[in-house]
């Protein structure tokens, strides 16, 4: 029996079924060929022959290495505060009903259990937040030194886990955001009643959140042969939810189906999204020392936070050029124009773009003439359409196809390939060898751990995978 991604079963699915576990997907990362597998199982009885085989031959790279893989099918998720909320409950002796997955919850608890010691979760510092014992005293705290400790301590814990959890929570839903967009909101109902765009949604966000590849050839373009199958179904289909495919992929030819009303709110909420991200991206280029001329990391720079917000606020910004263009009202951009926010680039990744003569992206240029995106976003400075125009002619960067003032031109329809086990963003061989791998410290840039380098030097190991067999329920 295969299972796929998480472990589970997969055996012969009903239609419905499949679009639930279909839905399930929106807010996790299965590999698009899992995805496809349960797309099979929605649309095979609905399928003409050409496409039947089609979408068959990419979910059967399903069962390749019987559904075995290195990578995470989910993005990290966010733990809440249920341990801390216990162990304080008890301290107090109090039954605790509050939800600690919420960090407003976590607060709001600390505050009103904390009022027996007059604890304050403003002021949670141990050395600097504690009562004396003559204010314990004056407010009647009968207990002893030791015990107030205990309870402020477990009261201090329950509010860094509020900020924590917090932080996480908002990690997380800019991942999403720049994976997805606002997918992961739809109901359930709603994806059930459209399996046609029920299944494009799925697969083609799906194929946004694969890991980038350590290549110079660029990201490849996420609407392949297999999206473009399923959108031709929407396009054939008088009944499609466009409003539900415009949640992940506003484009011009998907948002002129929706109403004016639709697109106005889509664009107000991608302004939102795009101005709450560059806020955040504000406070990271403030507390950090980049290269603003060539973006390369440097020590000390937090990539990963930064080219997440990077991949938040570009997605955000794309969706809501798309959206000006499809209501008309382009014009505002003559007021005001922000640009992209530059991701930083991996020293190795850089000098081999210098050796193969390619050098920085020219996007970079561009980045580095024009205001800071949050000064303009926030009124502090100006930066129109013509003026990112001026910039990018200098840079040799066409502003239309580049995304720079309107949606970034779509490239080539690619090609499936087999999702890639990839350890530090290099492809390697196959699960077992991706595995020991990263458990060695290899692509890391740190020392290969010393119990792995005898086997490492031996090279690849004989318990790598062949790449063998398909699922056993397809033709």
């Amino acid at each position: 029996m295969l299972c796929d991604d998480r472990g589970m079963e997969m055996g012969v699915l009903e239609p419905d079924d499949a679009l639930a576990q279909l839905h399930a997907t929106l807010d996790a990362r299965l590999r698009p060929e899992s995805v496809a597998l349960l797309v099979w199982y929605v649309l095979k009885n609905d399928l003409g022959l050409i496409d039947r085989r089609r979408l068959g031959s990419v979910a059967r790279v399903a069962g390749r290495w019987n559904g075995l893989s290195s990578m995470a099918d989910d993005f990290e998720r966010p733990v809440g505060g249920a341990r801390q909320v216990a162990a304080t409950s008890r301290l107090f002796d109090i039954d605790a009903q509050i939800d600690p997955d919420v960090p407003e919850s976590l607060v709001s608890f600390a505050q009103s259990v904390g009022a027996a010691i007059r604890f304050d979760p403003q002021r949670p510092d141990f050395r600097t937040g504690r009562l004396n014992r003559r204010d314990r005293a004056s407010a009647g705290v009968d207990i002893s030194k030791r015990q107030y400790n205990r309870r402020f301590r477990a009261l201090q814990r329950v509010t860094a886990k509020a900020d924590v959890l917090g932080a996480q929570q908002r990690k997380r839903h800019l991942t999403m955001l720049a994976k997805s967009g606002f997918a992961g909101e739809l109901t359930l109902d709603r994806f059930r009643a459209d399996p046609n765009a029920a299944c494009f949604l799925a697969y083609y966000t799906a194929k946004r959140k694969l890991r980038r590849e350590f290549t110079l050839s660029g990201r490849e373009n996420p609407f392949d042969e297999i999206a473009e199958l399923l959108f031709a179904r929407c396009r054939r289909d008088p009944g499609t939810d466009w409003w539900m495919i415009a949640q992940a992929y506003p484009t011009r030819d998907v948002l002129e189906h929706l109403t004016d009303e639709q697109r106005g709110e889509l664009l107000g909420r991608w302004f939102a999204a795009m101005r709450s991200t560059a806020e955040v991206l504000e406070s990271v280029w403030a507390a950090s020392t980049f290269d603003r001329e060539r973006m390369i990391v440097r020590s000390g720079n937090d990539s990963s936070t930064w080219n997440l917000l990077c991949g938040a606020y570009n997605a955000a910004r794309a969706a809501w050029l798309s959206c000006l263009h499809a209501t008309g009202a382009t014009g505002l951009l003559e007021v005001a124009c922000p640009g992209k926010a530059m991701m930083l680039i991996a020293g190795d990744l850089a000098a081999m773009h210098f050796r193969s003569g390619s050098g920085l992206h020219p996007d970079t240029q561009v980045w580095a003439a024009l205001p800071l995106p949050w000064e303009v976003l926030a009124g502090r400075a100006t930066c129109t359409a013509a003026e990112v125009i001026d910039v990018c002619e200098i840079a040799g960067v066409d502003p239309e196809r580049s995304g720079w003032i309107g949606p970034k031109a779509a490239g080539d329809v690619g090609s499936f390939r087999p999702t890639p086990e990839l350890v530090h963003g290099v492809s390697v061989a196959d699960p077992i060898w991706a595995g020991m791998l990263r458990s060695a410290g290899v692509f890391s840039g740190k020392p290969i751990k010393a119990e792995y380098a005898q086997e490492l030097s031996a090279g690849v190991p004989a318990t790598v995978l062949t790449e063998s067999g398909g699922h056993p329920y397809l033709p």
